[in-house]
């Protein structure tokens, strides 16, 4: 027993937890921010950050929940998918999953390096700290790092954690061989992400712009992964980005390829987490051949973002623009050095006049909108505000839509969706 531990997840049940539930129509209950307090330790030219602990632990509890619940009911894998440039929540998300017993960590958008090290650390339940990118801090000011001590949350532990697998997101050769040939980034393999992948895409090699200065997203054989390259490296690897049908998961295995990423058409199935209502709304835009797919400068990131043009999501220029520009989650935050040493947080998708306060670039938020309400709201947790106003929606999908198309052929009269058995059953066929 660690009593500390316990009197720290006592405190969160009685804060968030309601035994009948959100009462329709009421707000989400806010969350800790993860603002940053230095904290004493760290090596030579190096500053450790730590948020509140009411945010470390928050997040831990929130991703061992999650693959603990993922975990029911069965003895397959369960991996975990990170973002990279989430630099704030990582390590006590990793460590949560890691608690509960994930099998696999996947992570991108990002170079994800440092990510067989932590694991290590982590899994001994040793101190660990992830490289922190600070606007505005100059080259000799020190090395800023995020720091968690698993101590502080969940007391002495001497038994070592299963080490979940490492695979990598990767979308060319040379990030794939920089991380295979350095021992200590070596990963246990990779997803190779196309272009037409879902979410958020690399930029391609050689940037267009319109008449306005604003990029245009277009991809040339340039952009392509060097598969044969990739599969040279020998490490397992799976594809991604409309490879979601048998002849294409033949095709891949065919390259040497352990398999496929499926993202889109397990969306849409029936037993993903997008909202029914919005599933819906997609599969008949699909049906009627309406449902278009563009590549957009929607992300805080300034990375290129994938979205479905659905009526009443972000994508429709009428509800973009009614919507009051607002940050209140904040994982695509920028991170700056304010004037008197301690860090501050931006995002494009906040007020301008916000985020130009905090020295912004005004030309930055043009397009840009909030992520995290909009993808949540996807799933069916908007936020609602004080006068009533629900969180829009926003839909990433791939461009590829050919399984989607052949497992909507196969629906009996009546049916408006399919299940994500039959779309393995489907996609089977492949493997001969």
């Amino acid at each position: 027993r660690v009593p500390a531990l316990e009197q720290s997840i006592s405190a969160l049940l009685k804060e968030y937890f309601s035994e009948n539930g959100r009462k329709a129509g009421a707000p989400y209950k806010a969350t800790p921010g993860g603002r940053l307090t230095r904290v004493e330790g760290g090596a030579p030219g190096r500053s450790l950050w730590e948020p509140s602990r009411p945010f470390q632990l928050l997040t831990l509890a929130a991703n061992f929940a999650e693959v603990w619940l993922a975990k029911e009911g069965h003895s397959g894998y369960i991996g975990i998918n990170f973002l990279r440039k989430l630099e704030r929540p990582l390590l006590y998300a990793l460590y949560g999953a890691m608690l509960a017993g994930a099998s696999h960590v996947v992570v991108g958008a990002g170079n994800p390096s440092d990510l067989p090290g932590l694991i290590a650390r982590l899994a001994r339940h040793e101190p660990a700290s992830l490289a922190l990118k600070v606007y505005g801090a100059s080259a000799g000011i020190g090395d800023f790092r995020v720091s968690l001590r698993p101590a502080e949350l969940v007391g002495n532990r001497t038994e070592e954690l299963e080490r979940p697998k490492f695979l990598a997101i990767v979308s060319s050769l040379t990030l794939a061989k920089a991380l295979a040939e350095d021992p200590s980034s070596r990963p246990n393999g990779f997803v190779v992400e196309g272009s037409e992948a879902g979410g958020h895409n690399a930029p391609p090699a050689k940037m267009r712009f319109d008449a306005n200065g604003r990029p245009v997203y277009q991809y040339t054989e340039e952009d392509r992964a060097d598969i044969p390259g990739i599969a040279r490296l020998g490490l397992p690897f799976w594809l991604a980005g409309a490879y979601a049908t048998p002849e294409r998961l033949r095709e891949a295995v065919a390259k040497g390829a352990s398999g496929i990423q499926f993202g889109t058409a397990a969306a849409l199935a029936g037993q993903s987490c997008m909202a029914p209502d919005m599933r819906r709304k997609a599969l008949e835009l699909l049906s009627g051949n309406a449902l278009k797919v563009s590549n957009t400068m929607v992300s805080p990131t300034g990375f290129p973002f994938k979205v479905a043009m659905i009526p009443g999501t972000i994508s429709d220029s009428a509800v973009y623009e009614s919507r009051k520009r607002v940050c209140d989650i904040g994982l695509l935050q920028a991170t700056y050095l304010k004037a008197d040493g301690t860090l501050g947080y931006r995002c494009p998708a906040e007020s301008v006049e916000e985020f130009t306060a905090k020295g912004g670039r005004a030309q930055n938020t043009v397009g840009r909108g909030c992520l995290c309400n909009g993808l949540l709201s996807a799933t069916g947790l908007a936020q609602i505000r004080a006068n009533g106003y629900v969180e829009p929606p926003i839909v990433t999908l791939g461009e590829d839509f050919t399984a989607v198309k052949e497992m909507l052929a196969q629906l009996p009269p009546g049916q408006d969706t399919y299940a994500i058995g039959k779309l393995m059953l489907y996609l089977r066929k492949g493997l001969g």
